[in-house]
C-alpha cells in the first residue's frame, strides 16, 4: 500500500503527494499527471489507483491543460510551453502577423483613464473589440509558463471595464 497524504479542492482538481526526500506529486483535473523520479513508484500507483478509478493509462505526458512537455532525460531537464496557445491566441485577435518584440511594454508607452472612452460613437465601436477575453488568454499563459507577461497584463487589466482604441 502507498502511503500518500492529499490536499481535498472545492472543485474537481486535487493534489496528491507522497512525502520523503523526493516527493511525487499527482495532479488531476480531468486529466492525470504523476511526477516521480522512480519508475517502480509510478507503476505501483498506477495499478494502486486503477483499483480505485476508471482510468488509462495513456503513457509519458507530452501535453497537459493546453502546455506541451518537452523533455531531455539525459540532462534531467523539463519544458513546459504555450507556444500553440499562444499561437491560436494571435489567430483569435487577428495578431499572427505582428512584429515580436522584446520589450512586452515600453517605459514611453503609457496607458490612462484619459484615453478610455468618452463618446457614443467611441463605445459602439470598442463594443466589436474583445478585450477581456484577450486580458483573459493573457493571463491565462501568464500564470502558466510567461511570468515575464505580469507587467504588460496588470497594466492592461486596469482598463478591462472600459478600454479605449489605445488600450
Amino acid at each position: 500500500m502507498i502511503k500518500a497524504r492529499y490536499n481535498r479542492c472545492e472543485d474537481d482538481s486535487c493534489v496528491y503527494f507522497k512525502q520523503s526526500y523526493d516527493p511525487t506529486y499527482l495532479l488531476l483535473y480531468v486529466d492525470m499527471l504523476i511526477v516521480e523520479k522512480n519508475k517502480t513508484y509510478v507503476q505501483k500507483l498506477k495499478a494502486q489507483l486503477k483499483k480505485e478509478f476508471d482510468m488509462m493509462d495513456l503513457g509519458e505526458a507530452k501535453k497537459i491543460l493546453g502546455m506541451e512537455i518537452t523533455r531531455d532525460r539525459s540532462s534531467g531537464r523539463l519544458w513546459v510551453s504555450q507556444e500553440n496557445y499562444v499561437l491560436k491566441i494571435l489567430e483569435r485577435f487577428n495578431m499572427a502577423e505582428i512584429r515580436p518584440v522584446t520589450t512586452l511594454l515600453a517605459g514611453h508607452f503609457k496607458l490612462s483613464s484619459k484615453q478610455c472612452l468618452q463618446l457614443p460613437e467611441e463605445d459602439e465601436e470598442m463594443s466589436r473589440v474583445p478585450y477581456a477575453m484577450a486580458v483573459r488568454s493573457l493571463m491565462y499563459a501568464m500564470v502558466c509558463t510567461k511570468p515575464d507577461l505580469a507587467y504588460a497584463v496588470s497594466i492592461v487589466s486596469w482598463f478591462m471595464l472600459n478600454p479605449g482604441k489605445q488600450h
